[in-house]
């Protein structure tokens, strides 16, 4: 069973070790066209059921690199490539790490997108720490809320369980509320 965390109480700086559990190039599962999927490493959700309990160790795969950067950015000025995945692990508990390419992403190729998986509600990444905030605000697309493996719906686009919502990240945010991704309700048909 998961961990409801309350906001604050998970400090990405205390938590992360800036270490990437894996890196895809040209991926087509983790969102919508060909991606780039970084998951980072360390969760602190522990979701029962969850797709990837290899990623929960803060310390799984290798520290984050200036070359694992630039790596990514080359894969990414692919013209096939839409944008970049961010997964996990917990994105929002590495947000050294997510900042560092999707900030550098979005100097150098600011047509591409990013989507993001998190453990976290947007209610509950609106109102935490100034990183979360920062970091959801270079995200397009947030597939959010904990998996719930009683909730468990193979038949859900980009999400495992039924509480968990497809947003429109930036609208969310302009708007300081759940805002859901208008493809979203195509791709579920």
């Amino acid at each position: 069973m998961h961990r409801a965390p309350i906001p604050r109480t998970w400090v990405a700086s205390k938590v992360s070790h800036d270490y990437v559990a894996d890196y895809k190039p040209f991926q087509f599962v983790d969102g919508e066209g060909v991606r780039c999927s970084l998951y980072v490493a360390g969760c602190l959700f522990k979701c029962d059921g969850c797709f990837n309990e290899a990623a929960w160790s803060f310390r799984r795969g290798e520290p984050y690199s200036r070359s694992l950067e630039d790596r990514i950015l080359a894969d990414l000025a692919h013209p096939a490539v839409q944008g970049i995945s961010l997964l996990g692990g917990e994105p929002f508990l590495n947000t050294a790490v997510c900042l560092a390419v999707v900030g550098r992403m979005r100097t150098e190729l600011p047509s591409k997108d990013v989507w993001a998986w998190s453990g976290y509600t947007i209610e509950q990444l609106l109102a935490d720490s100034p990183d979360k905030r920062e970091l959801l605000a270079h995200v397009d697309v947030l597939v959010d809320g904990p998996y719930d493996h009683a909730r468990r719906d193979l038949s859900l686009s980009f999400r495992g369980s039924a509480n968990q919502r497809v947003l429109d990240a930036r609208a969310s945010v302009a708007e300081g509320r759940a805002v859901p991704w208008a493809a979203a309700d195509a791709a579920s048909r």
